[in-house]
């Protein structure tokens, strides 16, 4: 059980420093799929539990935060977000043209052990593309997916894309008598074939009457299995360049029950972790949710933000571009020091004409020594320190990157001053 000051067991405090991890993440996330023509959208959290429990499959079900609310309904916290979106894609579709390129940054929640990478809460970028049954939509989800890898700092020798095809699995079952209904649960020993000890897939793959040697096989044939959309996708990504970025490889055959066509997964070329994101075509899944009421051809694609973060601190490129942003994340830009405690009030009255202008400012709220007030101003990332002291009304304007500092004289504008000081790069500043 959790202490009182510790949260639950797969959850996450967010102070400040981390919550800055988030908001990095979304950034691009957001900036990237708006570069693509996306829309953002938003799902609520509780859902009823059938909305997950038609077509999940997996291991999905028995992670599911399920409860019933005072209203005697059947809820759950949402898992992912693909079912709520066939939900209210099918409700909302009429308003919009298509196809739909909708995208949402959201939390979700399993109920699963917590290992590195992998959290009972999490934040999840979705982008999906619904009312488009074309190659030409998978191409452009996996795309985006290369491109949001490569906005946080990847490299191509960073990662690479594993795409696989659902249909050639059907086409392996059919040729392999093996029924429609146990399907699913073929798929899911298949998924986890890199991942499970030789002699326990072979015990898995008994009652198919399949030998693993068969399985491997066909997954190294991945060239020959290629289907038609499979093929027009790879040529799409071709013309982009992005090609470089992927290989064809069957063992990914994703999780989730819904998914019908092509599939995919990022993964570090490390393989140091998990697959870092994925997504696929389930063209079917609208359908179900809706009892065919209505219908929808759709792909779509996910991040999760625990791999991306992990990953984020073992690759050098992306490591030093987030710490970059982290200095453009000042809580605010100019500091007030008050040097001399009788000065309190007249260092208010400017700190809020400097906030009224515009700009963000701070302060200490009670008496302090300056040499803590300039480790606050650290502390805060902002480039300036204002002094207000004994020699007020000239004040002194202190750069916190190049350590220099300037007089302001009395009478001067000084919002024009640190104004302009903050439109110039950091240097010897002049008095």
């Amino acid at each position: 059980m959790a202490s009182n000051n510790q949260p639950l067991p797969g959850f996450r405090d967010f102070p400040p420093r981390e919550r800055l991890q988030s908001r990095y993440l979304f950034e691009i996330w957001k900036r990237v799929a708006k570069r693509y023509g996306f829309s953002e959208y938003e799902g609520p959290i509780l859902e009823s539990a059938d909305l997950y429990l038609r077509k999940s499959g997996g291991e999905l079900g028995e992670q599911l935060f399920r409860f019933e609310d005072k209203g005697g309904r059947d809820v759950v916290l949402r898992p992912e977000l693909t079912a709520s979106l066939a939900r209210i894609s099918a409700g909302q579709q009429r308003d919009y043209p298509k196809p739909l390129k909708w995208f949402e940054i959201g939390r979700c929640f399993r109920y699963e052990k917590p290992q590195r990478g992998r959290l009972r809460e999490f934040y999840q970028f979705n982008a999906d593309i619904l009312g488009e049954a074309s190659p030409a939509a998978d191409a452009e989800l996996i795309a985006l997916s290369i491109d949001v890898m490569r906005e946080l700092g990847f490299g191509e020798d960073d990662f690479s894309i594993r795409l696989s095809d659902r249909q050639a699995w059907i086409n392996f079952a059919q040729d392999h008598e093996i029924a429609p209904s146990n399907l699913d649960s073929f798929l899911q020993i298949v998924d986890k074939i890199e991942r499970d000890p030789a002699e326990k897939i072979k015990e898995k793959l008994k009652p198919f009457s399949i030998d693993l040697e068969t399985v491997r096989n066909f997954i190294s044939t991945a060239g020959d299995s290629c289907s038609e959309n499979l093929s027009e996708v790879l040529k799409d990504l071709g013309a982009r360049n992005l090609n470089r970025f992927v290989e064809v490889d069957l063992s990914i055959v994703r999780g989730l029950a819904y998914y019908t066509g092509v599939v995919f997964e990022v993964f570090d070329s490390g393989k140091n972790l998990r697959s870092v994101a994925g997504g696929g075509r389930y063209d079917t899944l609208v359908s179900i949710v809706t009892d065919g009421s209505s219908d929808l051809a759709a792909t779509g694609y996910a991040m999760g933000d625990c791999v991306i973060s992990e990953l984020i601190k073992e690759v050098p490129t992306a490591l030093l571009q987030y710490q970059a942003w982290l200095q453009t994340q000042a809580t605010c830009e100019v500091y007030i020091v008050i040097a001399d405690e009788s000065k309190r009030s007249n260092a208010l009255s400017l700190g809020h004409t400097i906030r009224d202008s515009g700009l963000a400012a701070d302060w200490p709220l009670s008496p302090m020594k300056v040499n803590k007030q300039f480790k606050a101003a650290d502390h805060t990332l902002a480039r300036f320190a204002l002094v207000v002291g004994s020699e007020f009304p000239d004040l002194k304007l202190k750069n916190l990157n190049s350590r220099t500092e300037e007089t302001i004289p009395a009478g001067s504008n000084t919002i024009d001053v640190i104004k302009a000081r903050l439109e110039a790069p950091d240097g010897p500043l002049l008095a």
